[in-house]
């Protein structure tokens, strides 16, 4: 089994920046993807971006240009800037590895943009 644990979110104003880490720990063979994923109350789970082992990148459309997703071979992060009400969501740590492909999620973690 994988654990994935999140730690940066938080409140902050418009226009603001946070830093989103998420750590890997466990059965760790090789994790393909990673990513973080994000659901606002009364909304389904969106993603928001992914990096692959390669460094094949996606955002979102409404992320793009604010959000840049990094990583290593057991940590991912997401670095928001130019936040936006509505960016408030719990934001979600995800990694896949292995054939059958093994999904992972974090417990999650809070990012509240208001002023």
């Amino acid at each position: 089994q994988v654990q994935l644990v999140e730690s940066g979110g938080g409140l902050v104003q418009p226009g603001g920046s946070l830093r989103l880490s998420c750590a890997a720990s466990g059965r760790i063979f090789r994790l393909n993807v990673m990513g973080w994923y994000r659901q606002a109350p009364g909304k389904e789970r969106e993603l928001v971006a992914t990096v692959t082992t390669e460094r094949n990148f996606y955002y979102a459309d409404s992320v793009k240009g604010r959000f840049t997703i990094s990583r290593d071979n057991t940590n991912v992060y997401l670095q928001m800037n130019s936040l936006k009400p509505e960016d408030t969501a719990v934001y979600y740590c995800h990694a896949r590895q292995g054939i059958p492909i093994q999904f992972y999620w974090g417990q999650g973690t809070q990012v509240t943009i208001s002023s």
